[in-house]
């Protein structure tokens, strides 16, 4: 358990050196791959990397440190289980769709090549959902969620299982190399909506009952005077309304993109006119 700085139950700060090193080594292997291998992998016609890709990249990077860094896991694994949630909700919906994002697809490609054929099945519409789903479940069951917070080997295994199959779930949605399944922007949408609705299972079971689901947050030091039931309710609320929020976000920004290209196609070629002034 972390300790807290006198007289505030606040966890004292910590570096986190081990996430903090995660994220500078894959910064280090993303501009290693749009530098040195874009002259053998990357199409003589395309750019390796455009700025857009590498804001998102980035961004998401400093999601990962801020969800896994001090104070957001700190207060998740000794003090409050609606920080815990949030954890989960960055590392599962905001994370790897920025680096899925981010990354372009030909090193995508470079870096999925030799478990292709794995890919291809587990990144197929149906396999990715009920695969990310059934861990997003396994994780919140009170014996499970326990163990995390007791045992740090398992605490690790569970978040990196936990964004291997995010990037799974969020494979169909990003498109992000042409070797894959790829959906209609509807089938996107559709694929989405059936994502949003799944969480709410959970979250009704912390809204809605009675009795703390997860009993070792109650041996932790009260922060903010927030009791045990009331850290619960608001844990369901950001599991139910964040995680909604996040996903018909996403399914705004599918639509909005394909009638934007719908718009494109409809308009035609462009017909250049004369200026009748001369």
């Amino acid at each position: 358990m972390v300790a807290a700085v006198a007289g505030t139950g606040f966890p004292p700060f910590d570096p986190h050196l081990d996430v903090l090193g995660l994220v500078i080594a894959l910064a280090i292997g993303y501009e290693y791959g749009i530098r040195r291998l874009a002259d053998v992998y990357c199409p003589p016609d395309e750019v390796p990397v455009t700025n857009g890709k590498r804001v998102a990249f980035y961004t998401g990077l400093a999601a990962l440190l801020l969800a896994s860094g001090w104070p957001i896991h700190d207060l998740a694994e000794s003090r409050l289980f609606m920080f815990h949630m949030i954890e989960h909700l960055l590392i599962a919906l905001v994370v790897p769709p920025l680096l899925l994002g981010g990354t372009p697809w030909w090193l995508i490609r470079v870096l999925v090549g030799p478990i292709l054929p794995v890919v291809k099945f587990m990144t197929k519409p149906l396999v990715a959902l009920v695969v990310f789903n059934a861990w997003l479940a396994i994780v919140h069951v009170p014996p499970v969620e326990e163990l995390m917070l007791t045992n740090e080997l398992f605490h690790l295994f569970s978040h990196t299982m936990l964004f291997v199959t995010a990037l799974i779930m969020w494979w169909p949605v990003m498109d992000p190399i042409p070797d894959t399944q790829s959906l209609t922007p509807f089938g996107k949408m559709g694929y989405l909506f059936l994502q949003s609705l799944v969480p709410t299972i959970p979250a009704s079971f912390m809204t809605l009952g009675s009795t703390p689901l997860y009993p070792i947050y109650e041996t932790f030091p009260e922060l903010w005077g927030i009791d045990t039931m009331t850290d619960q309710i608001i844990a369901g609320l950001i599991m139910k309304i964040g995680m909604g929020l996040v996903l018909w976000g996403w399914i705004a920004w599918v639509f909005f993109s394909w009638w934007a290209d719908e718009q494109k196609h409809a308009e035609g070629p462009v017909v250049v006119r004369s200026d009748p002034a001369g």
